[in-house]
């Protein structure tokens, strides 16, 4: 089957990205052809025999960009113009979309995220045209929704809500919905008595993860703390959700000199970067400088170099250097680094964050030090201080949840989650 997949931007460490690439090995594995509609291929060359490129649909284009702004951060007090906009750049996508439909012959669409956030509204427009007009059996994928974000996407003007609630998310009569929680399945069938299919994020259990190796052996040198140090990694980006302040004043708790918190993610998404000055004043307040560092221009998500000959660590070093990774978000839509640290065998220090983390992950019997509201009590940091101390617990520890993890979150429960979806999909064929 050739299967066509629409996706406003992949490469990089965006989740909607790093789902797709899953999803995109597992199809090939099962005999597909799939070929990749995106506005943006990220950090790596783009496949012309696959892959193509519309640049209108990438989130960073001029159109969008105007679109976005004039829609819900700084509109006119007439609209009349951005719904011209829109009419007219959601209808240059939608023949673009029509025209790859037809010369790679696609059997199946998957919608990654843009029929679901209307963070492109060209986009989500195009194609919820594109698949009312061919009947081709669409699955969207949905990671996130317009409503999660509070009033990110309320528009002072009824004609551009009007457009989100029309579109987002797609409803046409020949879709699926794929969800990453429990929580989307129940606000899908609650809102619109729309079913779903509940489809954890993966990772793959037989490939090699956060092992110690040559280039790793000096990660904490270039960190600039000692080999024998007891590093703690945030593998996250800087955001307000992540908890980080948690992380640290866990560091001031512990009270050890040899124990160091690496933030490796960046601040490029803290608007502002409001939450990040918060951070350095708290590490300043407590007197942490030399113990907690942030690290995003020692990291890429493979490691590779910036082209200056320095060097530069992947995830998977941080996590192979790791004592234990802290993790103690708000708000998450799945949770990519809970898995990741599994993946790798490390422990993990987790907030409760509702209403994803117990019904869709903890209550699968993960063993971990777990916060409520990213409270951390007395009891909390004596259990943590017990696994920062003793390898033997947190190597048992990692080892259990890491069958846990390959039961509920490997590459063969994707495929099975796929098949399921591909089998929906084609029911709603005439």
């Amino acid at each position: 089957m050739n299967i066509g997949i629409i996706i406003g931007r992949i490469g990089g460490v965006d989740g909607v990205a790093l789902e797709t690439e899953k999803w995109i090995e597992v199809l090939q594995s099962m005999g597909h052809k799939v070929y990749t509609l995106s506005g943006q291929f990220q950090e790596r060359p783009m496949d012309p025999e696959t892959e193509t490129l519309v640049s209108e649909m990438s989130f960073f284009s001029p159109e969008s960009f105007w679109s976005q702004k004039k829609a819900f951060f700084y509109p006119e007090t007439d609209p009349r113009e951005l719904v011209e906009h829109l009419n007219l750049y959601s209808k240059v996508i939608y023949k673009k979309i029509l025209n790859w439909i037809s010369v790679r012959k696609i059997d199946l669409l998957i919608s990654e995220n843009a029929s679901a956030l209307p963070s492109h509204l060209e986009m989500g427009m195009a194609i919820n045209k594109a698949v009312q007009k061919t009947g081709i059996p669409t699955i969207t994928h949905d990671h996130d929704f317009a409503w999660e974000r509070g009033d990110r996407y309320i528009s002072p003007h009824k004609e551009i809500n009007d457009f989100v609630a029309e579109v987002f998310p797609l409803r046409a009569s020949n879709s699926v919905h794929a969800v990453i929680n429990t929580h989307a399945s129940h606000m899908l069938m609650d809102r619109f008595n729309r079913t779903s299919v509940n489809v954890p994020n993966v990772m793959d259990f037989n490939q090699a993860f956060g092992v110690h190796n040559q280039k790793n052996e000096n990660l904490a040198k270039h960190l600039g703390f000692k080999k024998n140090d007891l590093l703690l990694f945030q593998i996250t980006r800087i955001v307000r959700r992540k908890g980080i302040e948690a992380a640290i004043q866990l560091i001031h708790e512990l009270n050890d000199k040899k124990v160091k918190l690496v933030i490796t993610g960046n601040y490029a998404d803290d608007a502002g970067s409001v939450y990040y000055n918060e951070l350095v004043n708290q590490i300043h307040e407590l007197h942490l400088g030399h113990q907690v560092t942030f690290a995003h221009h020692l990291f890429h998500n493979k490691g590779l170099s910036n082209g200056n000959g320095e060097v530069r660590f992947s995830l998977s070093d941080a996590y192979a250097r790791a004592t234990a990774c802290t993790y103690f978000s708000t708000y998450e839509g799945f949770g990519n680094a809970f898995v990741e640290a599994v993946l790798a065998r490390r422990p993990i220090f987790v907030n409760n964050y509702e209403p994803v983390y117990m019904p869709d992950i903890g209550s699968k019997g993960f063993k971990t030090v777990m916060l409520e509201n990213c409270q951390l009590t007395p009891g909390a940091v004596k259990d943590m201080a017990e696994v920062i101390y003793n390898p033997a617990l947190a190597k048992e520890i990692a080892d259990y949840n890491f069958e846990l993890g390959k039961k509920y979150f490997s590459l063969d429960t994707l495929r099975e989650k796929l098949e399921e979806l591909i089998g929906l999909a084609l029911e709603q064929l005439p």
